[in-house]
């Protein structure tokens, strides 16, 4: 027994929700007890859980017990332990009671018709050792001592209603106990795992366990740990204690899975060891066939001398599950332990077995795999077959990556292994495993030193830092990689120079893309394949809009742009597609670019192209933006968000972030715009494409709030023009926003210089809508109240397409209606307003539409709710649920009837209330009769 005192706390990360309700328990006890069953996988934190307890159960008496694998035959061992320490209250009890519960704890068995008696003997003297002080017990991993102990601890936890007791029970993820609250431990988030990894190296450094041991581990690191570990603290504290200071500086390889002989190595172990034999090989057979084909495990079964059935125990254990589909495990760290735990001859035996017995057309990969399991030295047969299975990543990109890693591992030519390490590098990334790509180069820099090896791994490193690290650095790798190539692979050297363009261009050094389009016409040829002429076309097509040559620009881009189309077999790929949809983009054909970009995404996804699949999204929604549908290209823009995070391209991430921010603010959201630009951290560079699309957002902002020199110095400070530096692509996208900003402004040289450059690029395009932007911006800086103005407004709405771009045609009525009530013309301003105003409450827009609606008010208008049936203002969802509180609905009835969550109501009516300009359900439904009112009128 001992009695609590506070103490300090210890971190216990990911468990909050835990810790709440072991609070709760606690703090219930003065006023009645109750009892609590923590349950989950074995280190998922269970014991630190109770030992929290123990810490925080101030002023209580303390009864603590665990249950014990090797007492698990011995009744009421488990009760015994725990209530020990007060057991000489027993003198309290009934006669028969204090005889029965000695002779239990004794050793003596209770008679099966006694059980009641000795169950209320516990509770009896529990409370008899309550005093004048709660009490907590607690039992640790109670299903794994005697049942006994169990059955009491149950029937007495049950019974706590009006005693200041409680009692706190953990236990494995299949354990129940019927009328106790339980609560399961889930895995780890991510962010959580990393914050355990982080406190354990803290916690490794302080103990001086390794002086090398660097401060903060690698952010890749931590990403790759969290997925090893599999969200399980033990996991995590285990890898945590055997990696190297190399390993934690992300130089070396790392683990695979967490130690066999680490503490969740153990548990592990000592679960199996409690399963009969033959269901531990069939356990072995089921992880190491990682694919869990029935048939697989079947004939392995049998070439073992076992069935499938023996699997039963496990499955009644909660290890595996067993359907007609296959073997499925509880969770995929269940497999890495099991496989992890079992001694290297029976691992060996087990995947020759499974090599054996995978003949079948189809399974070419995974029998060289497995016999590459079992094999010791070199075996260059082996090497060459896993080779040519895993060409082209027909069963995905990382078994194939690990394919070939196992094909270095058992060549005996370095040449070949160096070789067969640079593809596994490469199918790695490709397949959004930029950590195992780079580890990947770093051990083939490290064996191999041929010059020829290194150019082609400099030109993936150069990618890999494009995507996931400094772009400026990246662009000088690419550019001397692709120089050393190009004797002896072209078609490679100019993919390396597509890729050092846009390095230049996210770092916002566009001077230097001069030199990359000199090198990709030297490249050229008269009959060069189609991918390779689209990828010149580009780039030459970039490098002189860049210098303003827009008539050497617009054939090279709309060449690429064809040739995209045209693109097929093997040259139809995610990148090149991307290429032609970037095309596209500058040269603003923004429908081509749209199906292009779209396409790219498509077959990226089709062929698990991870490392493609962010950046295809993001041409995506540029092209959507252009084209207007601003929701449509922040879905895509969050769908690039979680692959780019997903497959660690920190760079494409902030520039998904940056372009919702740029959405959100345009739709004057500020709270999400900001909200993502926070998100960015302080990663993206100065200059370069994330930083300038926050300074683009940062600016909408200003100018919606009436901070036009600071909206204006903000987009004018996002490139220098004349000099090259800064993101001239993107000040040209938001030039239309910097002239606005400029025209409430006396002095507008930035402006003026911007629109410049954004007038010679609109007039060699055939875009209507850059056109249409241009003639805005000429009526905005042109004399107040003049025919110039009026003109260019009138040249700008004629030229607005009406199948895109509605967005942009509404600002333009918004701001013409402006300049003539301004000009003192308010009946024809009323005209421009009152579309403004349609089309914004069409798109949703409120803060311009109620801009729209202030200006109408000071043009001489009384404006009310929208004039529009309900029908044209909603959706088709926001019109269901409207009809129904229109009825009487609650939300809640709402919600079963449309199958929807009840806070999702509640959004849909909060939006169906502003855009119908009303403050209440009743309202509402005066709003619905009046509609019904008028259309059965009409239709008398």
């Amino acid at each position: 027994m001992v009695t609590a005192s506070r103490v300090q706390l210890t971190v216990l990360r990911g468990r909050d929700d835990e810790r709440r309700s072991v609070r709760s328990l606690l703090d219930g006890m003065p006023h009645g007890g109750g009892a609590l069953l923590l349950h989950g996988e074995p280190g998922s934190g269970r014991t630190a859980l109770v030992g929290y307890a123990h810490r925080h159960a101030e002023g209580c008496t303390v009864l603590a017990g665990s249950g014990l694998a090797e007492e698990a035959t011995l009744p009421y061992a488990g009760l015994q332990r725990l209530v020990d320490p007060v057991l000489d209250r027993a003198t309290v009890l009934p006669d028969e009671q204090r005889l029965l519960l000695r002779r239990a704890l004794g050793g003596e068995s209770c008679p099966s018709d006694r059980r009641l008696t000795l169950s209320m003997a516990v509770l009896g003297l529990l409370t008899a050792a309550v005093g004048d002080r709660p009490l907590l017990a607690t039992m640790d991993d109670v299903d794994r001592g005697d049942p006994q102990t169990a059955q009491v601890l149950a029937f007495v936890a049950r019974r706590l209603r009006h005693l200041p007791i409680a009692i706190l029970l953990t236990a494995d993820v299949t354990a129940t106990v019927d009328g106790i609250p339980a609560h399961r431990l889930r895995a780890l988030t991510e962010h959580e795992s990393a914050a355990v990894l982080t406190d354990r190296l803290r916690s490794l450094i302080e103990r001086g366990s390794g002086d090398r041991l660097p401060e903060r581990p690698a952010e890749s690191v931590l990403t790759a740990l969290a997925a090893i570990g599999g969200g399980n603290p033990q996991a995590l504290v285990d890898l945590a204690d055997v990696l190297t200071p190399g390993q934690w500086r992300g130089e070396e390889s790392l683990p695979a899975a967490p130690p066999a002989d680490g503490a969740l190595g153990r548990a592990y172990r000592a679960r199996l060891d409690r399963l009969p034999p033959d269901t531990r090989r069939m356990l072995l057979l089921a992880a190491l066939d990682e694919d869990g084909e029935p048939g697989t495990l079947i004939r392995a079964a049998a070439a073992a001398g076992s069935e499938i059935e023996a699997l039963a125990p496990a499955e009644v254990a909660g290890l595996v599950r067993v359907e007609p589909r296959g073997v499925t495990f509880a969770q995929p760290l269940v497999r890495t332990m099991i496989a992890a735990s079992a001694p290297l001859a029976e691992r060996r035996a087990a995947h020759r077995l499974l090599a054996a017995v995978l003949v079948a057309d189809g399974q070419r990969l995974r029998r060289a795999m497995h016999l590459a399991a079992a094999a010791a030295g070199t075996d260059p047969a082996l090497a060459d077959e896993l080779e040519a299975a895993a060409a082209g990543g027909a069963d995905g990109w990382a078994t194939a990556s690990a394919a070939l890693r196992w094909a270095a591992d058992l060549s005996d030519q370095p040449t070949q292994s160096a070789a067969r390490l640079l593809t596994a590098a490469h199918y790695a990334w490709t397949g959004g495993q930029p950590d195992v790509a780079r580890l990947l180069l770093d051990r083939l820099r490290a064996v191999y030193r041929d010059p020829a090896i290194r150019s082609h791994a400099d030109l993936l490193r150069g990618e890999l830092e494009l995507r996931c690290g400094t772009a400026a650095r990246a662009s000088a790798r690419l550019l001397a990689s692709a120089e050393a190539v190009a004797g002896t692979d072209r078609a490679l050297a100019m993919s390396g120079l597509v890729r050092a363009g846009e390095a230049v261009c996210f770092a916002g050094d566009q001077y230097r893309y001069a030199e990359v389009g000199r090198r990709a016409s030297a490249l050229r040829r008269p009959n060069d394949p189609p991918s390779m002429e689209l990828m010149g076309s580009l780039v030459g097509g970039v490098a002189a809009t860049l210098r303003g040559d827009h008539e050497r620009a617009g054939p090279a881009l709309r060449r690429a742009v064809v040739l995209g189309g045209r693109l097929t077999g093997s040259a139809l790929t995610p990148t090149a597609l991307s290429c032609a949809a970037a095309a596209g983009l500058v040269v603003a054909v923004d429908g081509a670019a749209h199906r292009l970009a779209d396409r790219a995404v498509a077959l990226a996804r089709e062929r698990g192209e991870l490392s493609m699949l962010s950046r295809a999204l993001e041409l995506r929604a540029v092209a959507e933006y252009w084209l207007g549908r601003h929701e449509a290209a922040a879905e895509t823009s969050r769908d690039g968000l979680r692959v780019a995070r997903a497959t660690g391209q920190a760079n494409c991430a902030n520039v998904h972030l940056g372009m919702l921010a740029v959405l959100a603010a345009v739709r004057a959201d500020r709270d999400t715009s900001l909200r993502r630009i926070r998100e960015m951290g302080e990663t993206p560079t100065p200059g370069s494409r994330p930083h300038a699309f926050a300074g683009w957002a940062l600016a909408v902002l200003d100018l919606v709030d009436g901070r036009h020199a600071e909206a204006a110095n903000r987009l004018a400070s996002l490139a220098r023009l004349g000099t090259g530096r800064g993101q001239v692509l993107v000040q040209v996208m938001a030039t239309p926003y910097l002239v606005e900003a400029a025209a409430h402004l006396p002095c507008r040289p930035a402006a003026t210089a911007a629109l410049a450059v954004f007038d010679r690029w609109a007039s060699s395009t055939a875009s209507p809508l850059r056109r249409a932007l241009s003639a805005r911006c000429h009526a905005l800086l042109a004399p107040r109240g003049g025919p110039e103005a009026e003109q260019e407004f009138q040249t700008a709405l004629r030229l607005h397409p009406t199948e895109a771009g509605t967005f942009e045609r509404a600002r333009t009525e918004l701001l013409f209606g402006q300049e003539l009530r301004r000009s003192r013309r308010p009946r024809d301003a009323r005209t421009h307003l009152h579309q403004a105003r349609e089309m914004f409450t069409l798109l949703g827009v409120s803060c311009w539409a109620e801009q729209a609606t202030t200006e109408l008010r000071a043009a001489g208008e009384s404006v009310g709710p929208p004039d529009l049936p309900a029908a044209r203002l909603l959706t088709g969802q926001q019109l269901k649920i409207a009809e129904l509180v229109a009825e009487g609905a609650t939300n809640r009835e709402i919600a079963a009837r449309m199958f929807l969550s009840t806070r999702t109501v509640d959004h849909h009516l909060r939006n169906v209330f502003h855009r119908l300009g009303i403050r209440s359900r009743t309202e509402l439904a005066r709003a619905f009769a009046t509609e019904r009112q008028v259309g059965l009128a009409s239709d008398r």
